[in-house]
């Protein structure tokens, strides 16, 4: 059962300059992307710096008008609430404030998403004393057994950020993710900041409670490794588009895109003994999302490119099991 679909998602911020910091161009940051989220399943959202993933977090929990004075968010994004579907995209500030329990985000950095002057327990209760109508002794042992739910100790809620280590950072950010009971959580690059040894940690435990608290995941990523790990789906991004999606094992073992087979080629492979694949090397530079090429964004790097591809938008068609938006392959 479905309960999240971004529909032809689109998020332009504005390019300011000259003495009055006047808009003089937009950067489209994503780009008519679709994709739907099943109840209890984890989406991978993978493609390199800078290609709109963590935008299209933000713009589904609704935080990117906040956030950017001036940015343009268009499209629809259909939150399937108990009460009927709710486009979150259309909704004000106030509006949203009921859905906000539902959908939550862990935020890349765990150094600067905590706020250093709050005790981890008042930044685990905040979402509590702003959402919930419970007492202060019903919100305090919430937050002790959220702590110990997340491998630290109810004792711990009484210190500062700065006395804990990263991972220890992303686990009281994922407690307070978890304070409102949401259905929907956002990880954005949640381990991308942490030790090898420590990622493998955190993930295993949102993994662990993902299966006890059911709950759906977007997982944005560029450690593709990771992503295989945990995701069901993976969708593979790039300058803004979605240019495969589909079951994450097909696109692991036979990626179709080009893009999708010069990302995975870069993985780096674990067995020394194992046949040393060919790595693609893609030639030319990423470009200005201020002046993207026509027609299919890969096509100034692709090594199948054809004359055609600066005609059109190449749509998402359906290979080999998965959605794939190049005709060529």
């Amino acid at each position: 059962m479905k309960i999240l679909e971004v529909e032809n998602l689109r998020v332009s911020f504005p390019v300011v300059g000259g003495v009055f910091a006047r808009k003089i161009a937009e950067v489209c940051a994503v780009d008519g992307v679709s994709f739907d989220l099943e109840k209890g399943e984890v989406l991978g959202l993978v493609g390199e710096s800078g290609c709109g993933k963590s935008t299209v977090g933000r713009a589904i929990v609704n935080i990117l008008r906040a956030m950017v004075y001036g940015v343009e968010v268009s499209g629809k994004i259909l939150y399937h609430h108990p009460s009927g579907v709710v486009d979150l995209a259309s909704l004000s500030r106030s509006k949203m404030r009921p859905y906000r329990t539902d959908l939550q985000m862990i935020f890349q950095d765990p150094y600067s998403s905590l706020n250093p002057r709050m005790t981890v327990g008042q930044i685990v209760e905040e979402p509590l004393r702003i959402h919930n109508k419970a007492s202060a002794k019903e919100r305090k042992e919430r937050v002790g057994w959220l702590l110990e739910k997340v491998g630290l100790t109810a004792e711990q809620g009484t210190r500062y950020p700065h006395e804990f280590s990263g991972g220890q950072r992303q686990r009281i950010g994922i407690a307070r993710a978890l304070a409102t009971n949401p259905k929907i959580v956002i990880a954005d690059e949640p381990v991308s900041a942490l030790d090898v040894s420590i990622q493998a940690q955190v993930i295993n435990l949102m993994q662990d409670l993902q299966d006890e608290f059911a709950l759906s995941y977007i997982f944005i990523a560029h450690d593709l490794s990771v992503v295989r790990h945990i995701s069901r789906r993976i969708a593979v991004m790039y300058l803004g588009h979605i240019v495969e999606i589909g079951p994450g094992e097909q696109i692991y073992k036979n990626p179709q895109h080009p893009y999708s087979r010069a990302l995975l080629s870069a993985v780096p492979r674990p067995d020394p003994d194992a046949a040393r694949d060919h790595r693609i090397q893609l030639t030319g530079d990423i470009p200005n999302p201020v002046h993207k090429p026509s027609g299919c964004p890969f096509r100034t790097r692709c090594p199948i490119a054809r004359p055609s591809c600066a005609d059109q938008l190449p749509p998402l068609e359906l290979k080999e099991g998965r959605w794939v938006a190049c005709p060529w392959v």
